[in-house]
């Protein structure tokens, strides 16, 4: 099977981001396919022309440079999804396909999915990462009754035109349904990639040996982006509490985003920055391993919205991969997982000073880690281990194109 696989912001472990579409296309071609990914070069540089073409454990990945990062005016947002969505249009129409398989976000990846699938005649996959329009409006990011009717309009036609839809959480697969009944949908939920994390112990104490601010204290972590969604500060305020129970408690946050800055902002007035909050930005995947292998728990937050449970955030899986308990701080099916099987905790969303209390008490629990540790694994290995999710993935792709 020929798949031309549509990602605007596709990452290989050498990168700073997800790695779902890297994993899921290297798979493919091990299977015996042929994988061509159609991305944006974002990494910082001169603008080149025309289009680069690369290889990633035999998929062929063709990268064009279209600016974009977190701190874009929403208008020159928009201008990046437009760029890509024509060029990838083009590229992908000309590009031999039995299927063609797009990823969001954004939305409009849909459309070069679409409208390459047509030209080609063969059938297309939609995968949703996040249910749009629903959850900005929720936030209240999508304010114009024109820009909702615009969105809403484009997450039908993706839906329409779909043989098949993959969403990546329970929550996103009955939105789709709400939205357009009788939708194929399968949910194919990030996975674990426990290969990535198995890290060898001394390497992590190596790692906690050469930062001295680190040693064998307790650390929490955080790894992944500091958005609007995110509400990473939630970590800095539980950390205030942390830090008056126990000073030797240590929070990492590891990640980048718009809110960045004002996490920083509030660590240093709280006077925890490189005291018992350190901060670092833009960690290649391939890296995350032994961090996590240090950390004593992981961490997962997003904004106290509704809409936003439905995540599927690859921080989870991460963590679940290392054997490492997590916290979060919103409910839904994680928070259902993390009660049911023991591998974490599920915070007050609204107190992060209750939050910093139960932390505090749970990093010096012994017994509760271990079993926690345990359960944690036990998820990774029999629900969300990458290859048994690509299994499901694949059976999709080959349903839709027969």
């Amino acid at each position: 099977m020929r798949v031309v696989y549509i990602h605007q912001y596709y990452c290989n472990p050498r990168m700073a981001g997800g790695i779902r579409s890297y994993e899921q296309a290297r798979r493919l071609v091990a299977r015996g396919h042929t994988v061509d990914v159609i991305t944006t070069d974002i990494t910082p540089g001169g603008r080149g022309l025309g289009w680069k073409v690369t290889e990633d454990d035999g998929v062929t990945v063709h990268w064009f440079r279209v600016p974009y990062h977190n701190h874009m005016s929403y208008a020159r947002r928009l201008r990046a999804f437009a760029e890509f969505m024509v060029l990838a249009t083009a590229r992908a129409s000309r590009l031999s396909a039995d299927l063609v398989f797009a990823t969001s976000t954004p939305l409009t990846v849909a459309v070069p999915g679409v409208l390459a699938a047509r030209l080609r005649r063969v059938p297309f996959v939609f995968e949703v990462r996040d249910l749009w329009p629903e959850v900005p409006i929720e936030m209240g990011a999508l304010r114009n009754p024109v820009a909702r009717g615009l969105a809403g309009g484009l997450a039908n036609f993706a839906y329409r035109n779909a043989a098949e839809v993959i969403a990546l959480s329970p929550g996103m697969a009955a939105g789709v349904s709400r939205r357009r009944p009788g939708t194929p949908v399968t949910v194919v939920p990030n996975a674990a990639d426990l290969d990535l994390f198995a890290v060898d112990e001394a390497q992590v104490r190596r790692f906690r040996a050469e930062h001295r601010w680190l040693g064998d204290r307790p650390l929490i972590v955080y790894t992944g982006a500091l958005g609007a969604v995110n509400g990473v500060e939630y970590l800095v305020r539980a950390a205030r509490r942390m830090h008056e129970i126990d000073p030797e408690l240590q929070l990492l946050i590891v990640g980048h985003g718009r809110e960045w800055e004002s996490t920083g902002r509030l660590a240093a007035a709280f006077e925890l920055l490189d005291v018992s909050v350190r901060m670092w930005e833009k960690v290649p995947k391939s890296e995350l391993p032994v961090i996590l292998g240090a950390a004593t728990m992981s961490t997962s937050t997003v904004r106290p919205i509704r809409g936003l449970w439905d995540n599927s955030a690859n921080k989870f899986f991460d963590a679940l991969a290392a054997g490492r308990p997590i916290a979060i701080n919103y409910g839904g099916w994680q928070a259902d997982l993390l009660t049911g099987s023991g591998a974490g905790l599920v915070l007050d969303p609204h107190d992060p000073y209750a939050a910093g209390e139960v932390l505090a008490a749970h990093l010096r629990d012994e017994q509760w880690l271990a079993k926690a540790r345990a359960a944690a694994h036990r998820l990774a290995v029999e629900q969300f281990s990458r290859d048994l999710l690509f299994d499901r993935f694949e059976a999709v792709l080959t349903r839709s194109a027969a």
